[in-house]
């Protein structure tokens, strides 16, 4: 594992991150049973080198039924984002991940954690790329359409605070997507 990431870093596209000693960010294991799928590290994440280390991470964690103990220390839960690199600031938020990099460097990842039960793809790049779906195929509807994609994967929203109003205006989220998630993750990790 040590020499994909030597090779992350010294790829030509990751050159300006290298350059400021910033490291790609992600968390690999051979043990690891669940792997979370996200976007691309935030600011703050890339400055603490540590991914999910904020109120989102808290409600991901709650989401999950785990601590941050079993989150980062267990060997068993995976993160890898679209991109390993803060891509940016934006207009309205962060910048997309960048385009290839998951497609280039997640099989290498993969192929290194053999005992994936679930993957949860948190937002629309994680989705498009492992479900295959349209850019324009509505988030809300992917999400509600969860047990489609089970045994292998769990699509969910993103766990920002920003997201609390998407839960109260689609309760069924945490009435039926919640409680089979952490059902799905306590039967795994157990």
């Amino acid at each position: 594992m040590q020499t994909i990431k030597q090779s992350i870093m010294q790829d030509e596209a990751n050159q300006i991150y290298t350059q400021q000693q910033i490291a790609p960010l992600y968390q690999v294991s051979p043990t690891a049973k669940v792997l979370i799928i996200g976007q691309a590290p935030g600011q703050k994440a890339q400055d603490r080198q540590k991914l999910f280390a904020d109120a989102s991470g808290n409600r991901l964690r709650a989401w999950l039924g785990v601590d941050e103990e079993l989150f980062y220390e267990s060997g068993q839960i995976a993160i890898l984002p679209m991109d390993f690199y803060f891509p940016g600031a934006g207009k309205s938020g962060d910048l997309p991940p960048r385009k290839g990099f998951a497609q280039k460097w997640h099989p290498l990842l993969l192929e290194q954690m053999p005992d994936i039960q679930l993957t949860l793809l948190i937002g629309h790049y994680a989705m498009e790329r492992y479900l295959g779906i349209k850019k324009s195929t509505p988030l809300t509807q992917v999400v509600q359409d969860y047990q489609r994609y089970l045994p292998t994967y769990f699509p969910l929203i993103h766990p920002s605070p920003r997201n609390q109003i998407w839960q109260k205006k689609h309760p069924w989220f945490d009435q039926e997507v919640l409680p089979c998630l952490k059902k799905q993750v306590e039967n795994i990790l157990k």
